[in-house]
């Protein structure tokens, strides 16, 4: 039968909460009263996760799949490897490390069934450190000033999509993606929730301060190109008041003489790094975009699937069909999107 609520979890070196996770989203999905499966998506551990997902899949035969990849990926290919694997017409995606208890998946499932097309949370009363918390903020306030998708809480990756929502973004071409603003995109009607959210049960957070940057970059640069046109609109700025600086010093020339400002000498110098300064910054966003063009012209695969353990579908392709690792393999086809 198939599922009508697919849980998609990305795993990276979460052993010590594997069990503790695979028992808890098991229960909910059982109390859903409805078909349903668990898709565990390993991106590329190191420390005993994979073979521990192995036998999770075998301990829970048509509830639990886990997708093994052969490398890490990060945690958005990841996430749409599951997706390209679930078969649920609600999808729901969770971290592994059980901050966002999967006791809340059934509430996402009712905002869904209420006629929404996305569904995101908002973590109440967050237990994470400062260092954490206000980054998030300035994230989540520049990323609504940028992309106009007013939500609150980008970080959450606990989330449910509507089944055409997952298919329109499975057809996207691009490489570097932020899944939460993309399903917004192509979302009708969205909703957020409140949810709880609890200290990590195990082990340490996989985002580092670079990562953390990195990932803001890919955000920016990936899905708006108002840096681009910030920065147009700085460059005209910055020419206007050169235009004002060059009068005012014509007109101190005349009025106090060459001598008052060194001859000019210094003033020069500091006209010159100022533009310098201002050269670098557009050359550095420029190359962010010009990165990301060259990836997507080359249209690498997002993932390879390494080997799946479990089945929750006897009719899954990747059963029945030999060609389904080739295909996961490849770049999901162009679908023509009407504007």
């Amino acid at each position: 039968m198939k599922p009508s609520v697919s849980i998609v979890i990305p795993v990276y070196n979460e052993i010590d909460n594997l069990p503790e996770l695979v028992r808890r989203v098991v229960a909910v999905g059982r109390s859903l009263g409805r078909p349903w499966e668990l898709v565990l998506v390993d991106d590329g551990s190191r420390d005993g996760t994979t073979e521990a997902l192995g036998q999770l899949a075998g301990a829970h035969p048509g509830e639990v799949k886990s997708l093994i990849l052969n490398r890490n990926y990060g945690q958005h290919n990841a996430i749409l490897c599951g997706f390209s694997f679930a078969r649920g017409e609600i999808l729901v995606t969770l971290d592994a490390d059980l901050q966002n208890p999967p006791e809340e998946i059934p509430r996402l499932v009712e905002a869904i069934d209420a006629g929404n097309d996305v569904v995101g949370t908002v973590r109440a009363d967050r237990q994470d450190t400062l260092f954490r918390r206000w980054p998030s903020l300035f994230i989540n306030h520049l990323v609504r000033a940028t992309t106009g998708v007013m939500m609150h809480d980008y970080g959450c990756m606990l989330r449910a999509y509507r089944r055409r929502v997952v298919e329109a973004m499975l057809s996207c071409r691009e490489r570097s993606t932020f899944i939460p603003v993309l399903a917004n995109m192509f979302a009708k009607r969205t909703a957020e929730i409140e949810v709880r959210h609890a200290e990590r049960a195990a082990g340490e957070s996989k985002y580092s301060f670079v990562k953390l940057i990195n990932l803001q970059f890919d955000l920016l640069t990936c899905m708006t190109t108002t840096p681009l046109r910030l920065l147009s609109y700085f460059g005209g700025c910055i020419a206007a008041l050169a235009v004002l600086f060059g009068a005012a010093l014509l007109l101190l020339r005349f009025a106090f003489g060459a001598h008052w400002a060194g001859d000019g000498t210094f003033t020069l110098f500091a006209v010159l790094f100022f533009f310098t300064g201002a050269q670098f910054v557009a050359m550095g966003l420029l190359g962010e975009y010009i990165g990301r063009i060259h990836a997507d012209v080359r249209e690498r695969p997002r993932y390879i699937v390494d080997h799946i353990v479990g089945e929750t579908l006897p009719d899954h392709p990747a059963t029945n069909d030999p060609s389904a690792h080739r295909r996961a393999m490849i770049p999901a086809p162009h679908h023509e999107v009407c504007p």
